[in-house]
C-alpha cells in the first residue's frame, strides 16, 4: 500500500496544481503495474508449456494413427492436432450431443482415467467401412447398435494401444480401454470443477470429417507434469534416438557380409601357357605346404592361417591375427 497523504498536504498538493507551479504530467506514474484477471473457480494448472508438449505427444499419435489405422479401414486417413486447452471438466462434458461415442481409458500406472471423445459421424463411417461399404456416414443421427458398438470397439482398442510409443519419453504407460458410452451423462467419472487438458485432433477418412477430443485430467497427469516441458521432451529424445541409433547400425553391421579368402600362394606364367591350360596341369606356386597363408578380409590381409579340411570342404585353421600397426 502506497503512503498515506494527510489534509494540509493534499490540499498544498492542490493548490500548486492550480497555480501551475506542479504539472500533473510530471506526477502521473507511468510504469503502472499490468493487472491480470485470476479466477480462482478455475486455477491455471497446466501452463502454455505442459500445453505445448501435449501437442508435440499427440503430432506424434496423429502420424501413427495415419499410418495404422488404413490397414483396418482400406481408406485414406488424415490426422491434424488442432490445438490444446485447458478447461473445467464440466465445460468438456456440457459440449457434448448424444448420442455420443467416449472411450473411457485406464492410463495405468498413472492414477484415474483419460476419455476419449469420437465424433458420431467417424464412428458410423468406421462400422461403414468395417462391414465392406464405401464409409459413408448416415444422413440421420440415431444411437448406435450392439453390432456397431463392438466394431468400434475393436478400432478404438488399436487406436489406444498406439498411445504407448507417444508417451514412452515421458513414461512408460499400458492404457486399457475399460468401456465405451454413448450417453455423456454416464461419463461424470471426475469432479466437474476438476481441471483438464482437452487435446482436438481432426480425423478424415476418406470424405468424412470429424473431430476427436481427448480429455487429459489434471489428477492424472500430476505425477508426471515436470515432464510435460519441452525441454526435457527433447533432450529425452535425444538422447533415445542416438542409443536407438548406434544400436539399430550395429545390429545391421553385424549382419553385413564379409568376403574373406585365403590365398594359397601366387604364380607368374606366360600367356601361352595359360591359354593352353587343360584338366590336370599343375602350376608351380612360390609357398610350402608347411608355410603359413594369408587370410584377407576385403582387401586388406588380417590373418594368417594353415590349410586343412572340415568334413568334405576345404580350410584354414587362424594361426594369427594382423593388428593394424603391423
Amino acid at each position: 500500500m502506497g503512503e498515506v497523504l494527510s489534509q494540509s498536504e493534499i490540499d498544498s498538493l492542490l493548490n500548486a496544481l492550480s497555480n501551475g507551479e506542479l504539472d500533473a504530467d510530471d506526477i502521473k506514474d507511468t510504469k503502472e503495474k499490468p493487472v491480470k484477471n485470476y479466477d480462482f473457480a478455475r486455477p491455471a494448472k497446466f501452463s502454455k508449456d505442459h500445453l505445448r508438449t501435449l501437442e508435440i505427444i499427440f503430432e506424434h499419435y496423429g502420424r501413427l494413427l495415419s499410418t495404422n489405422l488404413p490397414g483396418y479401414l482400406r481408406k485414406n486417413i488424415q490426422v491434424e492436432v488442432m490445438s490444446s486447452e485447458a478447461v473445467i471438466y464440466s465445460e468438456f462434458s456440457n459440449a457434448m450431443s448424444n448420442p455420443v461415442l467416449l472411450g473411457i481409458v485406464n492410463f495405468a500406472p498413472l492414477p484415474g482415467n483419460i476419455v476419449i471423445e469420437l465424433a458420431s459421424n467417424i464412428g458410423y463411417a468406421v462400422v461403414d467401412r468395417m462391414l465392406g461399404g464405401m464409409g459413408v456416414p448416415l444422413e440421420r443421427t440415431r444411437e448406435f447398435s450392439e453390432i456397431e458398438l463392438l466394431i468400434i470397439e475393436r478400432i478404438m482398442n488399436v487406436c489406444i494401444n498406439l498411445l504407448r510409443e507417444p508417451w514412452k519419453n515421458v513414461l512408460e504407460i499400458h492404457p486399457r480401454l475399460e468401456r465405451i458410452e454413448t450417453n455423456s451423462q454416464f461419463a461424470q467419472f471426475i469432479s466437474p470443477s476438476e481441471m483438464i487438458a482437452v487435446v482436438t485432433i481432426n480425423i478424415k477418412i476418406g470424405d468424412v470429417e470429424g473431430r476427436m477430443n481427448v480429455c487429459l485430467p489434471y489428477i492424472t497427469l500430476e505425477d508426471v507434469m515436470d515432464k510435460l516441458n519441452t525441454k526435457y521432451w527433447f533432450s529425452t529424445i535425444q538422447e533415445q534416438d542416438a542409443k536407438e541409433y548406434e544400436e539399430l547400425m550395429e545390429t545391421l553391421l553385424n549382419k553385413a557380409p564379409m568376403p574373406v579368402k585365403a590365398v594359397l600362394g601366387q604364380s607368374a606364367i606366360t600367356v601361352n601357357d595359360f591359354i593352353n591350360l587343360q584338366v590336370g596341369d599343375i602350376i608351380r606356386l612360390d609357398t610350402k605346404i608347411e608355410d603359413e597363408l594369408n587370410v584377407y578380409v576385403g582387401n586388406i590381409k588380417k590373418f594368417t592361417a594353415l590349410p586343412g579340411a572340415s568334413g568334405d570342404h576345404y580350410a584354414v585353421r587362424v594361426t594369427s591375427v594382423i593388428r593394424e600397426e603391423q
